[in-house]
C-alpha cells in the first residue's frame, strides 16, 4: 500500500522504516531536507496515487491544525488523512469536519510504543468510520506487534475515539512511571538494602509489579547509575492534565494520576513557594525551627 508521512521526528522516522521493511511505499515529508523526501505537501500530494492516504506525525496543537488545515488545500475528495500524533480528542471533530467539507475522509490513531516502535511494533488505537479504518487497515497491521490483531489494535469507536484512548492511556502511564519513582526512592533511602539496582532488576521476572516500564527503569540505571547525570525536572506533555479534566468532567476519582501530575509540576520548583509557606505555618503556631536560605544554600 502507498501512504504518504507528514512528520519524520523520533516515530515517524522509525514508523517510516517499519512500513517499509513490511512492503509498503511510503513517502515522507519533513521540514528538515536530511530526512525528508520531497520537498513541501504540495509535493508529498503530487506523488501519491489518487486515493490518498496521508498520515499526519506532529506535535499536538497548533503544528497538527496548520498542518491539517494546509492537507484539506492540496489532497482532493476522497483522500484520507490520519492524525497519529497525540492531539487532543475534543480537536479531532473540528479536524474531520474541515476535512470533510473538501470530501476528505479523516481516522485520529493514538499510537503507543515510542522509540522501541520499529522493532516491537505500536499500540494502534483508533477512531472513525468502519469503512475508512478498513480501508488503512494494511497499514495498522504493518504497524502494530505481532500476533493477533487484538493484541495491539482496536478500533475504538468513533471520530475522537482514539486519541480519548491514548489520552487515558498517558494518564495511566503517569501513575505507574510515579510509583516505580516513588519505591526507587523509597530504597534509596533504607540503608539496609545495599543493592537498590539489584532489587528492582529481581522484580522484572515473576513478580506481580513486572513491566515494561520496570524493565526500562533497571534499562536507565544500567546506563547511568543513580541518575547522576540527570536532574529531577520533568515536562508533561498534557496527555496528563487533559486526563484529569476529563475526571473532573465525569466525576471519576482519579487521585493516582492527579498525583502523578502534581509531583511533576513540583520537580520543576527549585524551591517550592507552598513549602514556604507550610514552613511559616508551622513557625508561627508551633514555633517550629525554619531553615533560612542561608542555612540550605
Amino acid at each position: 500500500m502507498q501512504l504518504g508521512l507528514v512528520g519524520l521526528g523520533k516515530m515517524g522516522f522509525n514508523m517510516r522504516d517499519r512500513l517499509r521493511s513490511h512492503g509498503h511505499e511510503v513517502i515522507g515529508f519533513d521540514p528538515r531536507p536530511e530526512v525528508t523526501d520531497v520537498d513541501s505537501l504540495a509535493a508529498l500530494a503530487g506523488a501519491l496515487q489518487a486515493p490518498r492516504v496521508v498520515w499526519v506525525m506532529v506535535p499536538s496543537g497548533t503544528v497538527t491544525r496548520e498542518t491539517i488545515t494546509s492537507l484539506a488545500s492540496v489532497l482532493d475528495a476522497g483522500d484520507l488523512v490520519v492524525d497519529g500524533g497525540n492531539s487532543r480528542f475534543t480537536e479531532d471533530k473540528i479536524h474531520a469536519d474541515l476535512l470533510a467539507e473538501h470530501g476528505i475522509g479523516f481516522l485520529d490513531c493514538g499510537v503507543s510504543g515510542g522509540i522501541w516502535g520499529l522493532e516491537n511494533g505500536y499500540g494502534l488505537m483508533v477512531g472513525g468510520s468502519d469503512t475508512d479504518v478498513a480501508r488503512v487497515m494494511p497499514i495498522f497491521d504493518a504497524l502494530r506487534p505481532e500476533g493477533e490483531r487484538a493484541d495491539g489494535f482496536v478500533h475504538a469507536g468513533p471520530v475522537g475515539a482514539g486519541h480519548y484512548s491514548k489520552m487515558i492511556h498517558n494518564g495511566i502511564e503517569y501513575g505507574l512511571m510515579h510509583a516505580y519513582a516513588e519505591g526507587f526512592e523509597l530504597l534509596e533511602a533504607e540503608d539496609l538494602v545495599t543493592d537498590v539496582h539489584g532489587v528492582l532488576r529481581a522484580w522484572t521476572k515473576g513478580t506481580v509489579v513486572r513491566s515494561w516500564l520496570l524493565d526500562l527503569l533497571v534499562k536507565a540505571l544500567d546506563e547511568d547509575p543513580n541518575f547522576a547525570e540527570i536532574s529531577g525536572y520533568t515536562e508533561d506533555s498534557g496527555e496528563g492534565r487533559w486526563t484529569v479534566e476529563e475526571a473532573i468532567n465525569h466525576a471519576v476519582p482519579a487521585p493516582v494520576i492527579s498525583a502523578a501530575l502534581f509531583a511533576r509540576f513540583a520537580s520543576r520548583q527549585s524551591d517550592s513557594p507552598a513549602m514556604k509557606a507550610v514552613s511559616a505555618l508551622r513557625n508561627q503556631f508551633g514555633g517550629h525551627a525554619v531553615q533560612r536560605v542561608s542555612e540550605s544554600g
